[in-house]
C-alpha cells in the first residue's frame, strides 16, 4: 500500500489520537484531581489507601507536566506568571522557502487568510489569488539569488519577522548510484539554503530583537536507511544547525527574543514522497496495513501547517516531533542492542520503502520526510 492509499478511517484512528486522549485523562493532572475527590465524597477515609494512592499518582503526573512546562519557560527565558501578549499577525512578514506547493503552500495560504503578508521563495509560482502572498522566483540553493531577492523583499515589503525554511529535495538512490550532481543538489537545497536565508534575513531580526525561525527537519536525521543517505545526512546537519543557531542567539547576539523551532517530522502525504510504499511489502505488517498505519501514521499537510502556526502563535522556541513515534526513533536506535534495532527495521520494512522510488522532477516540495516508517 502506498502512502497515498491509506484509509481515511485509519488515518484518523492512530496511536497519536490515543496518546492525545490519554494525556487529557489518565495522564492529565486536571482530570486526575477528581478521582480522590470522588472517593472522598463517597465517604472514604482521607487516609485510606485508595485516596492516598490516587492522590500520589495525581501528584506525580502533575510534577511531570510542571517540569515539562517550566523547562520550556526556562529555555525561552519567559515569565513564570505571565504569558506573552497575543501575537499581532498584522505586524508579521513571513518568508517561506519552497512555498509554492505541499506544506509550504498550505502554510502560506492559511497565514494569508489571517491577513498576514507572506513571501514565497520558490522556482515556480504559487497558485493563489490571495493578494497577501508575494511570490519571488528564487533558487534558494544559490547564495547570489537569495542575496539579490532578499534585498528586493526588504526594499519592497520590509524586514521579515518569520522565516520558515521548508524547501527540500530527495534523490532516493543507493549511495553508489548517487551522482556528484545529485549529492550537490541535496546539500545545496536541504542545508546550504538555510545558511543563505539566515545570512540574508537574520541581521534584520537581530537589529529588531524579534523574530522566529522555523527549521524543517526529518525523522531520517536520527536514523539511516537504504536509499536515504544524502537526505538523512542533510537533515542531520539541520538539527546541528538549529542547536548552534539557538546558542549564538542566546549568547553572542544576546537576542533570546528571536525564537527558533525545529520540526522533526515523519512521512507526509505530499508528492515529494508519493511513490514510496507504506507499508513496504517486505514488512511483516504489510498484511495488516491498518495496524501499520495505526502505529506509524503518515502526516497530512494540514497537520504540519497547524503545528507550525500553533508554534508561532505560542511565541516560544521548541522542538516539535510529529507523529508520536518520532519521539522514540533516535533513542531506540541508540539504546536497543543491534539485534533489537534490526528487528525494528525488519518489522517496519524501513530499508525497503524507497525501492522503486521515482523522483518528482521539476518541482521542489516542502520537506516531507522519509518515505518509510520506522519504529
Amino acid at each position: 500500500m502506498e502512502a497515498s492509499e491509506t484509509s481515511p478511517v485509519w488515518d484518523t484512528l492512530t496511536i497519536d489520537l490515543v496518546v492525545k486522549i490519554l494525556s487529557h485523562t489518565l495522564f492529565g493532572p486536571f482530570f486526575l484531581t477528581f478521582i480522590p475527590i470522588f472517593y472522598w465524597s463517597l465517604g472514604y477515609s482521607p487516609t485510606g489507601s485508595i485516596i492516598v494512592s490516587s492522590t500520589a499518582y495525581c501528584a506525580v503526573v502533575a510534577l511531570f507536566w510542571f517540569v515539562k512546562w517550566y523547562s520550556r519557560l526556562y529555555a525561552n527565558q519567559a515569565s513564570l506568571f505571565f504569558a506573552p501578549p497575543p501575537m499581532d499577525w498584522s505586524e508579521e512578514l513571513v518568508v517561506i522557502t519552497g512555498g509554492a506547493s505541499g506544506v509550504g503552500e498550505l502554510i502560506a495560504n492559511t497565514l494569508a487568510v489571517k491577513n498576514v503578508t507572506v513571501v514565497v521563495l520558490d522556482m515556480k509560482p504559487i497558485a493563489t489569488d490571495n493578494y497577501n502572498i508575494a511570490y519571488y522566483k528564487c533558487d534558494v540553493s544559490k547564495w547570489e539569488e537569495v542575496e539579490a531577492v532578499s534585498k528586493k523583499v526588504i526594499e519592497e515589503l520590509g524586514h521579515p519577522t518569520i522565516l520558515i525554511n521548508n524547501a527540500g529535495v530527495v534523490q532516493g538512490k543507493l549511495i553508489l548510484d548517487l551522482s556528484p550532481e545529485d549529492i550537490k543538489q541535496t546539500f545545496d537545497t536541504n542545508v546550504l539554503a538555510h545558511f543563505w536565508t539566515l545570512k540574508a534575513f537574520l541581521p534584520g531580526m537581530i537589529t529588531a530583537k524579534r523574530g522566529h525561525i522555523v527549521t524543517v527537519s526529518s525523522v531520517m536525521a536520527q536514523v539511516g536507511c537504504a536509499q536515504m543517505s544524502d537526505y538523512s545526512a542533510s537533515k542531520a546537519a539541520l538539527q546541528s544547525l538549529h542547536a548552534s543557531l539557538r546558542s549564538e542567539l542566546d549568547t553572542h547576539y544576546a537576542t533570546p527574543q528571536i525564537r527558533t523551532t525545529l520540526l522533526t517530522l515523519g512521512h507526509i502525504h505530499t508528492p515529494l514522497f508519493s511513490t514510496t510504499r507504506l507499508p513496504p511489502p517486505e514488512s511483516p505488517l504489510a498484511r495488516l496495513p491498518f495496524l501499520y498505519h495505526f502505529l506509524f501514521p503518515s502526516l497530512h499537510p494540514v497537520d504540519v501547517a497547524k503545528a507550525v502556526i500553533r508554534t508561532l502563535d505560542e511565541q516560544h522556541s521548541m522542538v516539535v516531533k510529529l507523529p508520536f513515534y518520532v519521539h522514540f526513533v533516535g533513542g531506540a536506535a541508540e539504546v536497543l542492542p543491534s539485534f533489537g534495532w534490526a528487528a525494528c527495521k525488519w518489522v517496519t520494512g524501513a530499508d525497503w520503502a524507497m525501492r522503486g522510488f521515482v523522483k518528482v522532477s521539476g518541482r521542489r516540495e516542502e520537506e516531507g520526510v522519509v518515505g518509510e516508517k520506522k519504529a
